[in-house]
């Protein structure tokens, strides 16, 4: 019987630094829940790590733990992330030596910027495969910046890393090296474990840098390697202009893979995606268009230019062009714009229109309908093809409470009406241009609500005439 041998996989914990109180980003909140394409920094951050498969995630926190806690919560990560307090912040080094217990036996830790370095999930995967297949005591992701100051610089022999020269404590000729390193590095435990006691602090900073064990581990004959990713020339949110970067990487890579989908982004480089948004084949993005949130564009969409959609669906063959839409469903063959403004709660049905300047909010608009211009619809239902006059306003508010307006199929509701709800117009019914609406109007029925018009006979005439007997011109 011929011998069969198993090899097991190897053990991995995931080590997410978040401690850090980002003194220059200069906010009151946690730098890693800093919004970045539509997400907190530490949700990238663990998108990319989980292409690891780590068996566990420890989670290193100090400033807002809680609210730290609460967002990671919500994002349902498996496995179960575990918190652990650093306490005294005293760098890097010192925030992995904290998770030393909750990390366990396992054979590797991958530890992870949780300010996002915006390393990929492929770069990650990359990084393990490296890693063991070298059959390194650490392994760190590299990038090269064009503007490296402030990061350690890699010092190689070859393919192996010899040391991070820290930006603070690096030479003239070190600091020429456009090379830096991540804190996206992975480490046999025991290694790892077994120097991080041996890091001083003996630096500008005063703290355990984390970088400080390459050195510790190449003096006992380990191999450390380091291995280059792209991360498009940005690195974390160390400052301001450092979110800004790390933004226009992320959201660079987001309309990339909407176009390999058969997307038509017309300039991506002003074309805002949040991470999430869902746009069908053969959909036009047009710039300075903003999808935000959990939006949905359909097959044949025209969204743009000049819009933002945030929590939206918008159905096939719809266009929507200088205007906004909020928590929203639009379906098919809709038209919206220019400079309508689609509010929270509204529907509207396949082929209806919002037009120039026009208000809806918590409204149905049936299919069919149109709301062409210069009208604001408020908690109102609309049945099917319903046209609305320009400069019409859905009274919804008595002071007190919201009241609705219902119309009926195949209403025309005249130009400068106003309907003051509760009020129902119905169906096939008309109200007069100018008309203020305050009983139901009976289907069939015209509406009719003014004073009567009354004529002064050579008034212009009389009135020039008083003009210039007082000596005006």
């Amino acid at each position: 019987m011929a011998k069969t041998t198993t090899t097991s996989r190897r053990t991995l914990a995931l080590v997410v630094l978040a401690a850090g109180k980002g003194k220059r980003m200069r906010s009151a909140s946690q730098k890693v829940l800093t919004p970045v394409c539509g997400k907190p920094a530490l949700w990238h951050v663990i998108r990319a790590a989980r292409a690891a498969r780590p068996d566990r995630i420890v989670i290193v926190v100090g400033k807002q733990a809680d609210l730290v806690r609460a967002a990671v919560g919500s994002w349902g990560v498996k496995p179960e992330p575990v918190f652990v307090e650093q306490g005294e912040l005293r760098g890097t080094g010192h925030a992995v030596l904290a998770a030393e217990r909750a990390v366990g036996r396992v054979d590797d830790v991958l530890v992870a910027n949780g300010d996002l370095d915006p390393v990929t999930p492929e770069d990650v995967r990359a990084l393990i495969r490296t890693h063991r297949r070298t059959r390194s005591a650490a392994s760190v992701l590299t990038a090269e910046l064009d503007e490296p100051a402030g990061y350690g610089r890699v010092i190689r022999d070859g393919e192996r890393l010899v040391r991070i020269a820290e930006h603070a404590d690096a030479t003239r000729a070190e600091r020429a090296i456009r090379e830096v390193a991540t804190n996206w590095v992975a480490f046999r435990r025991k290694d790892l474990y077994g120097a991080l006691p041996l890091v001083g602090r003996d630096n500008r900073q005063g703290e355990h840098y984390l970088h400080d064990v390459y050195p510790i581990l190449a003096d006992k004959g380990e191999r450390v390697s380091a291995l280059l990713a792209d991360t498009g020339g940005a690195m974390g949110l160390n400052s301001r202009a450092g979110l800004a970067a790390v933004e226009r990487v992320v959201r660079a890579r987001i309309n990339e893979e909407h176009m390999a989908g058969g997307v038509t982004i017309a300039d991506p480089a002003a074309t805002y995606i949040d991470v999430g948004v869902r746009i069908a084949s053969d959909a036009t993005i047009l710039p300075l268009t903003f999808l935000e949130g959990d939006t949905r564009i359909g097959a044949g969409c025209v969204v743009g230019p000049g819009s933002r959609i945030l929590d939206s669906r918008i159905g096939d063959g719809s266009e929507v062009w200088f205007s906004v839409v909020l928590g929203s469903r639009i379906a098919k063959g809709v038209k919206i714009g220019p400079w309508a403004y689609i509010r929270p709660g509204t529907v509207m049905r396949n082929g209806s229109k919002a037009g120039a300047h026009v208000e809806i909010k918590s409204s149905t608009i049936g299919e069919g309908s149109k709301v062409p211009h210069l009208s604001y619809v408020g908690d109102a239902v609309l049945g099917r093809n319903v046209n609305v006059g320009a400069g019409s306003v859905f009274a919804n508010y008595d002071g007190y409470e919201k009241r609705v307006t219902v119309i009926g199929d195949d209403a025309r509701i005249g130009s400068d009406t106003m309907l003051v709800a509760p009020v129902r117009v119905g169906k096939g019914a008309v109200t007069g241009a100018g008309s203020v609406i305050t009983k139901d109007v009976p289907a069939g029925a015209l509406a009719v609500e003014r004073g009567e018009q009354k004529i002064v006979k050579d008034y212009r005439e009389r009135k020039d005439a008083q003009r210039r007997g007082r000596g005006g011109t």
